[in-house]
């Protein structure tokens, strides 16, 4: 029989349109399913959650994180892009992990973002052997959220270069028969390829239609630095009749103005890291410039190395960096901006659904609404950043932070109450991420502005 779960009386945010939000309504979930919404539900035999002075909203979608680098948290926040990618990729950090220090950064990682109210996750991996593909599986199964494990390559040279004719892993076949034959689970299967950015152009082609063989989501990083000012990547995949839903692209920060058209026209996704793309030098966030030619961006955190795996941050950023370049524009013309360009709501259902729909999960989640899965998180009200509340979007939006994540679900069961996360040793957790970034610096070398070792476990 399934368990009945009975949220009552929150400030309940379905986001979705057919439903509507409301003031105070309650919420009534069987098993992983919402079965209904709406005031005073009459229901028996329910477990029943007080949601008085809460924001009930669906759980957050982050479309794009290296999970894994949870491990060797901040140790970048001075870095660069050209800095990360010679500290992370080609041969060194990346490709020093075991298989067992993959599976506590995903675990750690994973358990971060459901604690920050993230209940979904596209993991972009660096997937060094076999062993260490079922290691990082494994991390996600047991941080208990909902993820895309986009399998990837190892970090090395042989691989990430633009002559590079290597093909993607062939690994991923047994990964897809092993783990994701089915899709109604928690876990669903991407591929993480390098595309034409980053190896051959008969190899980037090769690996998505490994992607689409496997049913796989084929997401890639393009379009941002000096790279993507030049190749014109997007034209290219259009003509080859390679672009479609199923291809997500990340960053996208200097693609023209018709590649923008061409990935909306084609049902593309692209996944805006605006905090990392600013900081770093990947170019000026692509969410307004989609946005105008008819797309509908997700967002994601990126890296951990040099920031928090926080979405309420990313919203935030992505929505004042986009009213930032319209304002400009404006004051440049010496006349004053009259109306803020996007809306709070925007940038939630960036946040949520158009993340689900980029992840091809639309079907599950990223909105409250009957017959999906019970994906949400519960805000607290009653905290000073929080009351009173007036526009509850906009509060979500521009006044929240993950201090105010009360409760996280994810398929109907709970994952944090009260403001606590259950079933999770924290203690053992600290002491095997401890173990494993001191193993990984044992043999890098402690990075520039890091505490020594020793002093970093007092």
């Amino acid at each position: 029989m399934n368990r009945k779960l009975l949220i009552q009386n929150g400030c309940v945010l379905t986001l979705d349109k057919t439903v509507g939000n409301f003031k105070q309504a309650d919420i009534l979930i069987e098993g992983n399913k919402i079965v209904a919404i709406g005031p005073q539900i009459a229901a028996s035999d329910c477990e029943v959650i007080d949601a008085s002075d809460m924001i009930v909203m669906p759980g957050l979608v982050d479309t794009h994180r290296h999970t894994w680098e949870s491990l060797v948290r901040n140790v970048g926040a001075d870095w660069s892009l050209t800095t990360y990618l010679q500290n992370i990729y080609f041969g060194n950090i990346g490709s020093l992990l075991r298989p067992q220090d993959g599976y506590v950064g995903n675990l750690l990682g994973a358990l971060e973002a459901l604690d920050a109210g993230v209940t979904t996750i596209l993991d972009w991996s660096m997937t060094i052997s076999p062993e260490h593909a079922d290691e990082l599986i494994r991390g996600l199964q047991d941080a208990g959220c909902r993820a895309v494990f986009a399998h990837g390559i190892p970090g090395d040279a042989d691989y990430w270069s633009r002559e590079s004719e290597k093909r993607h892993s062939e690994d991923s076949r047994r990964i897809k028969t092993q783990y994701f034959s089915s899709d109604d689970q928690l876990l669903t299967m991407g591929l993480a390829i390098r595309g034409p950015e980053f190896s051959s152009w008969e190899a980037a082609v090769d690996d998505i239609r490994l992607a689409r063989e496997l049913d796989a989501i084929c997401s890639i990083h393009l379009g941002f630095g000096n790279w993507g000012s030049v190749d014109r990547s997007i034209e290219k995949l259009h003509a080859a009749g390679l672009l479609g839903p199923d291809i997500n692209i990340v960053h996208a920060n200097t693609l023209s103005y018709g590649e923008f058209k061409l990935m909306a026209d084609t049902g593309t996704s692209i996944s805006v890291t605006p905090e990392i793309e600013m900081m770093m030098g990947h170019g000026y966030p692509a969410t307004g410039f989609f946005v105008e030619n008819g797309g509908r961006p997700a967002l994601g955190v990126d890296v951990v190395t040099s920031t928090g795996g926080d979405m309420f941050a990313q919203m935030k950023f992505a929505l004042q960096a986009e009213r930032s370049r319209i304002n400009e524009n404006i004051l440049s013309r010496k006349e004053m901006p009259l109306e803020l360009h996007l809306s709070s709501r925007d940038i939630l259902e960036f946040a949520t659904i158009d993340g689900a729909r980029a992840l091809g999960l639309d079907h599950k989640i990223g909105t409250l609404t009957p017959g999906k899965e019970a994906d949400l998180i519960m805000l607290r009200t009653t905290d000073l950043n929080m009351f009173p509340v007036n526009d509850p979007i906009g509060t979500v939006v521009q006044c929240a932070h993950t201090g105010n994540v009360d409760s996280v679900f994810v398929a109907g069961k709970a994952v944090k109450r009260n403001g606590k996360m259950l079933h999770v040793d924290l203690a053992h957790l600290r002491k095997q991420a401890n173990e494993s970034r001191d193993y990984i610096f044992s043999r890098y070398g402690v990075p520039k502005g890091c505490w020594p070792l020793s002093e970093s476990l007092v």
